[in-house]
């Protein structure tokens, strides 16, 4: 079994784009490859599990500058499980407050959808009068 990978081969372990990989390698997540005499990347076998981490995070909504910070904890010998447990549950709280504010969405967007019949012309269109009325508010997004 070979002590290395080559790109392609990562690749297809890993379950990821050659793109993706050298995207995460630019962005610091992975690091910088040895290289062949003929100039091709050679990726520790390692670099797999640490790719499938990287995606699984991701899927569960971490950024990538969080997940380099678990990956910092990872191989931190002086971090704790604590250290983990509330970098999870600052994301979670995140979770939580944007999940508050699509609901806020989707409850605005209905009463919007509501008051209108979807027949005619535009003119008089009570979702598009409402979009356009000056309400005080302003929006944060």
């Amino acid at each position: 079994m070979p002590h290395s990978l080559t790109i392609g081969k990562l690749s297809k372990q890993a379950g990821i784009s050659i793109d993706s990989i050298r995207f995460y390698e630019r962005q610091g997540l992975l690091a910088k490859p040895a290289r062949t005499e003929s100039n091709y990347r050679l990726y520790p076998l390692e670099a797999a599990s640490r790719l499938r981490f990287i995606k699984k995070a991701q899927k569960l909504g971490f950024s990538l500058g969080e997940i380099q910070d678990l990956l910092d904890l990872s191989h931190d010998p002086s971090a704790s499980k604590a250290d983990v447990k509330k970098k999870a549950q600052g994301k979670i709280a995140d979770i939580k407050s944007k999940i508050q504010d699509l609901s806020r969405m989707l409850k605005a967007l209905e009463q919007l959808d509501e008051s209108c019949d979807g027949h005619g012309s535009v003119v008089g269109c009570p979702i598009l009068i409402a979009l356009a009325e000056d309400d005080g508010q302003e929006c944060h997004h």
